[in-house]
């Protein structure tokens, strides 16, 4: 299975902004199309964008305009700008490969907390 390590999270005010990334040591990484996820409290997880091995990009509508996801081959990583960061982004953020299931791998995520 392929394993992925997030880190960059942590508690902001809202209207502030954050970058995760997503570390991987899969020697096929550049041929991938990633994903990040996340999970509020209580909720199911949800996509929130996609980014293909040739970099074409999709968001969920909830952060369209505000998040930027991107690649980096080189580094074998995937990031996740978050700009105007609003109380309901307040997450667990998972990378993963867009097709994921529930019952598969997941890493450990990393916390984001958007409060005042």
């Amino acid at each position: 299975q392929v394993h992925f390590v997030e880190s960059g999270g942590g508690l902001v005010q809202p209207g502030g902004s954050l970058r995760l990334s997503c570390a991987t040591s899969e020697s096929i990484f550049s041929s991938l199309a990633m994903a990040w996820y996340r999970q509020a409290p209580g909720k199911q997880r949800e996509l929130v964008a996609i980014i293909t091995s040739r970099h074409t990009t999709n968001y969920a509508d909830s952060v369209k305009g505000r998040f930027t996801i991107s690649r980096d081959n080189a580094q074998k990583a995937v990031y996740l700008q978050m700009n105007s960061l609003k109380p309901e982004d307040t997450a667990v953020y998972y990378c993963n490969l867009p097709a994921t299931r529930t019952d598969d791998y997941w890493g450990q995520g990393t916390q984001v907390t958007v409060s005042s």
